[in-house]
């Protein structure tokens, strides 16, 4: 099910929210938790159909367990290595079949054949929509018992509402155990939760709806373009209006499931903080998924030993956290490229030393302009790569967009173009980039002048995005995928 689809919107988000606010009003906390539990199974098995929802169970119960062993573990004095090593393997294992398996096959498939091996029979296996989230949460809240951060939940219904919870399930934010841990237990919702919460709501559906599908239409035709046919004005429109879906798109969704999870109860940590004013790409990083660039720092590189270990093992771990980065995001060899390119960059600006001026507070106001244009032509190079079938279609669009190859669009772009998907592109550019953070950011929603002032422009923008969604023109989260 699609945040942005009639279904939620009129039938599936009402009903729950009523129900979950009766269980409120009765003062009965685990009636809501059960309320918000069945309701985030039926969204899970609605969106994917029933037969995947034995492996978000699996998941769920395993990790559960394990959560229970670690605890006491440490309540006995007893190490808790083997369980988290443990937890890794199974998870990973479960993550690496579904994401990695298809891949695999068809990268030996040619090997074995030439070898004169048979070919094997194979079924492709389908990839349960959200895993690389709900495995990735259910690792941090092994590690945190481990740690000593949080303590088991007893309750197996409270935990799965935990790594369930419908509004983050598919595309995160990636909510730690800790930051949610006393509100699973017992929560208010109060009237500024719920019109806050809907005011957050319809921003991101509005990104979403209105900007990012409209800017998806015009990528969408571009990289369908075979590679002879792309010309440098249609690969550099192409690449532009990619940078703004896939920010507007995520962020959307990002917004949508904050403003959710606020209208029950629940205060979800941010994952975007305006990343294309970025002044560095280590600054970019900071702001663009916040809640994964977390996840790989304190899970990942801060054990590895973080930047403890002189500049050649600094190195060596960002090279491993972004190899990582990009295999999370899928099995493509552009992923693991684009991966591979921002840890490049990161490596240069260590040695450099350009990531001393992340925050930007002690550059002149020409030098700000120049190095966010820098680092936001640094970062739309890396989503070409990221956005493109493969590694010879991603230097085909490269090479269009550095060797003159024709200032006009091909006719089957020009046909699909709409006056009005440029102008929300140059407006999404406009938004992402030059509005200032002290009057477009998370912090907004916390002045009054500001929140009165969003909903206003919200709630007339509303109308637009609920037409978009009537006429059934909304597609899926491009984060769905991952």
């Amino acid at each position: 099910m699609v945040f942005s689809s009639l279904s939620f919107l009129h039938i599936f988000l009402p009903i729950i929210l009523i129900a979950t606010l009766l269980a409120h009003a009765a003062g009965r906390s685990a009636a809501s938790n059960l309320v918000l539990l069945a309701a985030s199974l039926v969204f899970y098995m609605w969106g994917i159909g029933a037969s995947f929802i034995g492996i978000l169970l699996l998941v769920i119960t395993f990790n559960y367990v394990l959560g229970l062993w670690v605890d006491l573990n440490l309540k006995a004095g007893r190490r808790s290595r083997m369980a988290v090593t443990f937890s890794v393997i199974c998870n990973v294992g479960v993550l690496g079949y579904f994401k990695y398996a298809n891949f695999f096959v068809a990268e030996t498939e040619g090997l074995r054949v030439a070898l004169g091996f048979e070919p094997w029979l194979w079924t492709d296996v389908i990839l349960p929509i959200g895993i690389s989230f709900f495995t990735f949460q259910c690792m941090s809240y092994v590690f945190d018992i481990a740690a000593g951060r949080a303590r088991a939940m007893k309750n197996p219904l409270t935990f799965a509402l935990y790594v369930a919870l419908f509004p983050q399930l598919i595309a995160g934010p990636i909510v730690r155990y800790g930051l949610v841990a006393e509100q699973l237990r017992e929560r208010s919702i109060t009237s500024r939760d719920l019109s806050e919460g809907a005011t957050r709501f319809v921003h991101g559906l509005v990104k979403k709806v209105i900007i990012a599908d409209s800017a998806g239409a015009i990528a969408d035709s571009i990289f369908a373009l075979p590679s002879g046919e792309i010309t440098t004005t249609a690969a550099w429109l192409g690449a532009l209006a990619y940078t703004v879906q896939i920010y507007f798109d995520f962020s959307g969704y990002s917004d949508m499931a904050i403003g959710l999870g606020r209208m029950f109860g629940f205060k979800f940590p941010e994952n975007f903080n305006r990343p294309y004013r970025s002044v560095s790409i280590t600054d970019f990083w900071r702001r663009w998924h916040m809640t994964l660039s977390n996840w790989f720092r304190d899970y990942v590189y801060i054990p590895l030993g973080g930047s403890r270990g002189g500049p050649g093992k600094t190195y060596v771990n960002l090279a491993t956290i972004f190899v990582l980065t990009g295999v999370w995001h899928g099995a493509n060899w552009t992923f693991l490229v684009w991966g591979i390119y921002n840890g490049l960059l990161l490596i240069i600006e260590r040695i450099t030393g350009i990531r001393n001026h992340a925050d930007g507070a002690t550059l002149s106001p020409l030098n700000l302009a120049a190095r966010r244009l820098i680092v936001l032509l640094l970062v739309l190079i890396g989503w070409v790569v990221f956005r493109a079938p493969d590694i010879g279609y991603a230097m085909d669009f490269y090479t269009a967009m550095v060797v003159p190859s024709g200032f006009s669009l091909p006719a089957i772009v020009s046909l699909d173009l709409r006056t009005m998907d440029l102008m929300v592109v140059a407006i999404g550019l406009v938004i992402a980039i030059g509005v200032p953070t002290q009057v477009r950011g998370p912090e907004v929603y916390q002045g009054r002048l500001g929140a009165v002032a969003l909903s206003g422009l919200m709630f007339a923008a509303f109308p637009f995005a609920l037409i978009k969604v009537m006429a059934g023109t909304y597609s899926p989260f491009l984060y769905f995928q991952f």
